[in-house]
């Protein structure tokens, strides 16, 4: 039997690379478009067949895909919401046909994450390639439910998840971020379009005192096919240093990138680390 062809539309971060490493365990081919200048370093050598393209040129994407030999595919990975709203990104990386047609008929007047998601998927099926979910591959980095370390969160800890955890979902599901830091009741930070790590910085900077609980989850409609929220090694040093003494995520809707090692790190920080359910 040959192999299956999965295709992989890679952004920033870890991600593309912990992803194209679950689908070859898993016996699979892959072959990679990777958006220029984003590229995790390590990624090529994890690919069968690799190419850096255009963000704003999805024609090209379509067309490498089919011509390996892929007709479905996972998109995963960062765009850096600064660098779509450079105002010289369409000078430097002129769009092709597919995303101006993208742009006047979908995304004019709706710019939200899911609409263009929504949109993006709809050219690729259109070109004959189906966008599948991002978390297929990789099942054993999802957060799972209960403490997941060896720390033991303490009661101001879990009385901040309690509190917290409605406005963290509630902030995701208005699509105005989904990250929050609170502490004995008060809400330090909420990310918003500075991304997670801008947001961890500042809440430590508010925050003299340690011990406040980072909160993480994604929309309650949040489509798989999109990149999901994801809580690094990095992540977990960033916090270490920002005086952070608990992290809360939600169950099945983070990825953690290379679990193993993202525990080990809050266990050696003194980091609680705690899957919610819904």
């Amino acid at each position: 039997m040959s192999e299956t062809v999965i295709g992989l539309i890679a952004g920033e971060g870890a991600l593309p690379l912990l992803v194209a490493k679950g689908m070859r365990r898993r016996g699979h081919r892959v072959v990679c478009v990777a958006f220029r200048g984003h590229a995790h370093e390590a990624l090529e050598a994890s690919c069968d067949q690799f190419a850096q393209v255009s963000l704003y040129r999805p024609g090209g994407w379509i067309r490498r895909l089919r011509r390996w030999g892929a007709h479905e595919a996972v998109m995963v990975g960062r765009v850096a919401k600064t660098r779509m709203h450079d105002r010289w990104r369409l000078v430097r990386d002129l769009p092709d046909w597919r995303a101006i047609r993208l742009w006047y008929r979908r995304l004019r007047h709706d710019r939200r994450d899911r609409a263009v998601l929504a949109a993006v998927a709809e050219e690729l099926e259109r070109g004959g390639v189906s966008l599948i979910d991002s978390t297929t591959h990789i099942p054993e980095h999802m957060a799972s439910t209960g403490r997941m370390g060896r720390v033991e969160p303490s009661a101001m800890h879990l009385a901040d998840i309690d509190l917290g955890w409605p406005l963290v979902q509630s902030s995701a599901d208005l699509g105005v971020g989904q990250s929050m830091a609170i502490r004995e009741g008060d809400v330090i930070a909420v990310e918003a379009v500075e991304g997670t790590a801008a947001m961890i910085e500042r809440a430590g900077s508010l925050c003299p005192r340690r011990g406040w609980t980072l909160l993480k989850t994604a929309a309650n409609d949040h489509d798989l096919r999109a990149d999901v929220p994801t809580i690094g090694v990095e992540t977990v040093d960033q916090l270490t240093r920002a005086g952070a003494g608990a992290i809360a995520i939600g169950t099945g809707r983070v990825i953690l990138l290379d679990r193993d090692a993202v525990i080990a790190a809050c266990d050696e920080a003194g980091i609680a680390i705690i899957g919610v359910g819904e």
